[in-house]
């Protein structure tokens, strides 16, 4: 089990450690609804130093990423960043990224930390083109700093404008009195903040200063379980949950990053998808009657017939209703059929719902 280099100190806070991707991550210090209500309230602080880092460089770096996945990174301009997805020959997805341009011949592609070998094979096998490829994830921490007074908290570290790094942008400035950070605003809670990169050797010195300029903003750290209910009310999609090797991006509800415009790895068959349609969708929905959806439980139909699963469900923190995702067939992806989630020898009414579950 790998640390980050920040595992002694969240020891040291007193955080509930759990084996996660291969790392000993904290999965939460006071508790899930305090550190959640935290994040949507004030500001609190992820150490996610476990994602994986690629830099792709050289003058075919964009014709790389282009090929393995589906956005269209074309449109990107330095200081940009776009989320997008690896699709593989078979019609699913092998991860799910984020691509950040730093300049036309350079770029840092994010994935996640259970799939850095897997997603680096994969992109090895495509490069075909010569592009220069560097895995950086095991030299990089990252901290995510997120929620309404996050940009407030933090204005007192860097020279840089935080009112100014738009969604999907970054910049590589000074922070905590470090050169060479990468401030980006690619957030996974849905209630703003920031993303701080830096290398290891730097990132504790980063973290007490953060906590410092955060102290009287009631600044707090947050462990993972509450990351994970805080997307989920978002619905954002988590790999290995919600999207995998099984899962098409326009079953996923992914089409959004999905541009034909360009050519990428199975493009014909996904597009053939979005042509025809698919058999199944993921669609969100939230509990009629008391009961927590958990991962795994059956969905069914009002005979009771199983035509699908949970793919992400828990208990809202901001609504104190029972939410979650799955794939339905079609027949039940619009908003307002009904569905029953089958917890234990219960089946509890659920009604598809238009994302986010959460609005601010």
């Amino acid at each position: 089990m790998k640390d980050t280099a920040l595992s002694k100190i969240h020891e040291a806070l007193g955080a509930k450690m759990v084996p996660f991707a291969g790392y000993n991550m904290p999965v939460q210090y006071e508790g899930v609804n305090i550190e959640h209500e935290t994040v949507r309230n004030g500001v609190g602080v992820f150490d996610v130093s476990h994602m994986g880092e690629f830099v792709i460089s050289g003058p075919n770096a964009l014709a790389l990423i282009q090929k393995i996945g589906t956005n269209d990174a074309s449109k990107l301009v330095d200081g940009k960043a776009q989320y997008s997805c690896m699709p593989n020959n078979d019609g699913g997805i092998v991860d799910d990224l984020i691509i950040y341009r730093v300049n036309g011949e350079k770029y840092i592609l994010v994935v996640n930390a259970s799939n850095i070998e897997k997603d680096w094979n994969w992109i090895s096998s495509h490069n075909d083109v010569g592009a220069e490829m560097k895995d950086v994830s095991d030299n990089y921490s990252l901290l995510a700093i997120q929620g309404p007074k996050a940009v407030e908290a933090m204005q007192s570290l860097t020279e840089v404008d935080l009112t100014n790094i738009k969604y999907y942008t970054f910049q590589i400035a000074k922070f905590a009195g470090v050169e060479n950070v990468i401030v980006s605003a690619t957030g996974y809670t849905g209630s703003g903040g920031f993303e701080i990169y830096c290398k290891n050797e730097d990132v504790a010195k980063v973290w007490d200063k953060v906590f410092e300029a955060g102290a009287d903003f009631g600044i707090k750290p947050i462990g993972l379980a509450a990351r994970d209910t805080l997307r989920l009310e978002m619905g954002y999609c988590l790999y290995g949950n919600d999207i995998d090797d099984t899962t098409s991006p326009i079953e996923a509800g992914l089409g959004w990053i999905t541009k034909f415009t360009k050519d990428f790895v199975n493009r014909e068959a996904i597009e053939d998808q979005k042509r025809l349609g698919t058999e199944r969708r993921l669609v969100a929905f939230e509990m009629q009657d008391r009961g927590i959806p958990r991962q795994g439980y059956d969905i069914v139909d009002g005979n009771g017939n199983i035509i699908g699963n949970v793919t992400s469900g828990t208990m809202s923190p901001s609504m104190k209703v029972g939410i979650g995702m799955g794939y339905v067939p079609n027949v039940f992806k619009s908003v307002g059929s009904n569905i029953y989630i089958q917890i234990r020898k219960n089946r509890v009414p659920a009604k598809v719902v238009k994302l986010p579950f959460y609005k601010k």
